[in-house]
């Protein structure tokens, strides 16, 4: 299109402001959510993450998931610890090793909380056929594997 803006070019600068507000929009509902809970945002994140894990895992491992320092790792451990929502034990296999496992009472209470702020989540998706919704968990993916890849490079001052 000479002298102007392909349909292209338009739809990928509203995908920039929209994916902005996107963004913010989700960090202060995650510091509301966090406040709510008494938790530090960095705190909510981890144990997000934890549940996603499925298993217990070491303070290293909450290091990597995080892009914390270890040092970091073991602070956010001793406060949600602190605040009941993780135990340390040892691991079976290895007495050396501690272990970081969520405490299930607490998990379910997070989790009903979830369940009552995202009641209407799934409805957002009501008018989409699975290809429309095979495109957004793709595009989620490739997100979530961009930022990973940019919060790398900003650690390792590439930026």
């Amino acid at each position: 299109m000479a002298g102007g803006t392909t349909a292209r070019e338009r739809l990928l600068d509203e995908l920039s402001s929209v994916s902005r507000r996107y963004m913010a929009s989700y960090a202060l509902f995650n510091q509301a959510v966090a406040d709510h809970l008494g938790l530090h945002p960095t705190d909510l994140q981890c144990l997000n993450l934890l549940t996603l894990e499925g298993a217990p895992v070491t303070t290293g491992r909450i290091a990597e998931l995080t892009g914390l320092t270890t040092g970091s790792a073991t602070r956010l451990v001793d406060r949600l610890e602190k605040a009941g929502y993780v135990v340390r034990e040892r691991d079976a296999g290895d007495r050396r090793k501690v272990l970081v496992a969520t405490v299930p009472e607490k998990i379910a209470e997070f989790g009903r909380m979830w369940e009552r702020l995202g009641g209407g989540w799934s409805t957002l998706f009501d008018g989409l056929d699975d290809r429309q919704l095979a495109v957004i968990v793709g595009h989620m993916r490739r997100t979530v594997e961009f930022s990973g890849a940019q919060v790398a490079r900003l650690r390792a001052g590439e930026v």
